[in-house]
């Protein structure tokens, strides 16, 4: 049975080393950070603050999600500016 268990993380790891990795977004943390994970080996990486990828380790899983609300906050409060039509 541990056997069997290799074999599957074993594959999508051999794919990943032969073709490369296949990543897509996961999560849209802002307009420039984002979270990918590999359709493959389910390898997770994300945007640092250079725009590199980098992986995705609880620490920049702490720092994205602190980002995502302050950006959802900063979005919201702009939008209720919007619909206050302006007096002058």
């Amino acid at each position: 049975m541990k056997n069997t268990a290799s074999k599957t993380t074993f594959v999508p790891k051999l794919y990943c080393n032969i073709f490369g990795h296949d990543y897509h977004v996961t999560k849209k943390v802002t307009y420039h950070v984002k979270e990918y994970t590999c359709s493959h080996c389910k390898k997770q990486l994300t945007t640092n603050s250079n725009g590199y990828l980098t992986e995705l380790t609880p620490k920049y899983k702490e720092i994205n999600a602190i980002l995502e609300r302050i950006h959802n906050t900063k979005m919201e409060r702009l939008q209720s500016k919007r619909l206050i039509p302006s007096i002058y």
